[in-house]
């Protein structure tokens, strides 16, 4: 068991903050883009 932290404990976890972070906005940009298509096909079809 340690006593203190370690820096490297802090990287990583900045390191799987900012991947998580990243995931989830490219994710919520892809959705937004797929709504949007389907909003322009739909009043493209009218």
């Amino acid at each position: 068991m340690r006593e203190g932290l370690e820096q490297w404990d802090y990287v990583v976890a900045a390191l799987c903050v900012g991947v998580i972070g990243t995931l989830l906005l490219v994710g919520w940009t892809l959705a937004a883009m797929v709504r949007a298509e389907r909003r322009r096909d739909k009043v493209r079809s009218k």
